[in-house]
């Protein structure tokens, strides 16, 4: 059953245009890389009005190094709050040049220091490396907060699609390892479960922009060797058996997003486990609606969006 243009929000249609369609295939992920490359060069790198951008590249502890570019507004207060951020891309594309216009707004919006992690991309990085990458500035921020002009008590983590997959299970890991207290988990239209790509899907989801398809594509890489196996829950925060202790979380996403039953799923699990959450499903919003950025839809969802992650990054973690 084919899903008609009828259940988009009209408003949101000429979106629809702005995205480019991508066979995305492990033959054409080169190309379609470098297309995004370009692209994000073309845009140029210099920091918005009132907000400026360092880039660091952070030892891991198994020897490599992690890119991550600091958005920080100008006049931060002292002991401001911190935002580890994961771009999305399906797990096969995307970086932190191509968010780089995006993340500044966020972090003026919010008043935090943003750090956006260029993580290392399946398929020739599979699970768990994209997710250490983002421990690794996870943890280096904590560390070096004071040097930073941050709260240790106010480090919170976000992404969007993919994005959003790591930064819930970098909620996940930071909780087991118990070596961050995060603050609050910010996830926009997260891909959050590998079944998703495989179960009887709704008919009125993920016609657009982001396809059962190319989520098995992107799945099927992340997981590498553990694809179609018994898949941790660090990996697919979705398989995580025990969600309790979980820091507060926001979830958004449309409707017809490919995402919005695994999403709404996830929150219903999170409240069950007593985590304080708070959910918005858009109607007639695909994956990534907001390019239709003068839609009525789209500017409600970023006003809730930045209101929420201001309330979360207010919030203070007991440290041990």
């Amino acid at each position: 059953m084919s899903v008609s243009h009828h259940l988009v929000d009209p408003e949101l249609i000429p979106g629809l245009d702005l995205i480019p369609s991508i066979d995305l295939t492990l033959e054409a992920l080169p190309h379609i890389r470098q297309q995004m490359l370009d692209f994000a060069q073309s845009r140029g790198g210099a920091s918005m009005a009132g907000v400026t951008t360092t880039e660091e590249w952070i030892a891991s502890p198994d020897g490599h190094a992690v890119r991550v570019l600091l958005h920080r507004p100008d006049g931060l207060a002292p002991d401001a709050p911190a935002l580890v951020y994961a771009h999305g891309g399906g797990f096969l594309l995307g970086s932190v040049d191509m968010v780089r216009t995006a993340n500044q707004t966020m972090a003026l919006e919010a008043g935090c220091l943003l750090l956006s992690v260029d993580y290392r991309l399946p398929p020739e990085v599979p699970y768990p490396g994209p997710l250490e990458d983002c421990y690794t500035v996870l943890k280096w921020v904590h560390d070096n907060a004071a040097a930073l002009g941050v709260d240790a008590r106010r480090i919170a983590v976000a992404g969007e699609s993919a994005g959003g997959g790591l930064a819930a299970a970098l909620a996940l890991l930071a909780r087991d390892r118990g070596e961050v207290a995060v603050i609050h988990q910010h996830l926009i239209y997260p891909m959050l479960d590998d079944r998703t790509c495989r179960a009887t899907a709704s008919p009125y989801a993920g016609e657009f922009v982001w396809t059962p398809e190319q989520n098995q594509l992107g799945w099927s890489c992340m997981l590498g060797d553990l694809s179609g196996g018994a898949v941790p829950g660090h990996a697919a925060p979705a398989r995580a058996e025990d969600l309790a202790g979980l820091p507060p979380a926001f979830i958004a996403v449309g409707a017809i997003d490919l995402f919005a039953e695994e999403d709404m799923e996830y929150a219903r699990r999170l409240m069950r486990a007593g985590v304080p959450t708070e959910l918005h499903v858009y109607p007639g919003g695909y994956h990534g609606f907001e390019l239709a950025a003068e839609a009525a839809v789209t500017k409600q969802a970023h006003q809730l969006s930045i209101a929420a992650l201001r309330r979360g990054l207010s919030n203070r973690a007991i440290l041990p």
